[in-house]
C-alpha cells in the first residue's frame, strides 16, 4: 500500500540553481501554529537552506506565515527550525559539508502519515553557463515532445 503524501511547497527555484547529489528526509521541530499555516500551504522554501549549527541542522530563512485564526501571540515567520536527524546521518552531512563547493538546500515540504517532513538534498551549484544549457535541453524536449503528439 502507497503512503498518503499531501505536499506542501516546492523549491524549484533549487533543481535550477543547483546540480542534486544526494536526498535526504526529515522531521522538524515546529510550533503549533506553524503546524496549522503548514496545513494551510502557506510555505515558501525558496530563498532557503539548512545550516550546521553546535552540531545539530537547522532550516533556514524558510517563512512560514502566521496562522490566519492565531491571536495576538504567533510564531515569527522566518526563524531557524531544528531537522530532527539520526547521528549517523548528521555525522555524513557534516562531512559533505566541509568539501568546498557542495551545500544543503531543502527541495520541498509535506506531510507524511500527519507528520510534517522536509527533503532535502546535498547540492553543488551550478553556474551560469550550466544553467543556460540546462534550459536549452528542457525547450528542446519539450519541442521533440510537442512533435510527437501533433504526429
Amino acid at each position: 500500500m502507497q503512503e498518503k503524501i499531501e505536499i506542501i511547497s516546492n523549491n524549484r527555484k533549487a533543481f535550477h540553481s543547483y546540480t542534486i547529489i544526494d536526498k535526504y528526509e526529515s522531521g522538524m521541530i515546529l510550533l503549533g501554529s506553524e503546524v496549522k499555516s503548514l496545513r494551510e500551504k502557506k510555505l515558501n522554501l525558496k530563498d532557503s537552506f539548512v545550516t550546521l549549527k553546535k552540531n545539530r541542522f537547522y532550516l533556514v530563512n524558510a517563512h512560514i506565515s502566521p496562522y490566519s485564526h492565531t491571536g495576538i501571540k504567533g510564531h515569527e515567520p522566518t526563524r531557524d527550525r531544528e531537522l530532527l536527524l539520526h547521528k549517523k546521518e548528521i555525522i555524513k552531512l557534516k562531512n559533505v559539508v566541509a568539501q568546498k563547493g557542495l551545500t544543503i538546500v531543502p527541495l520541498k515540504a509535506y506531510f507524511k502519515r500527519g507528520i510534517a517532513k522536509i527533503e532535502f538534498a546535498t547540492a553543488r551549484g551550478k553556474k551560469m553557463y550550466q544553467k543556460k544549457e540546462s534550459l536549452k535541453i528542457k525547450d528542446l524536449d519539450r519541442e521533440a515532445k510537442r512533435e510527437m503528439r501533433e504526429r
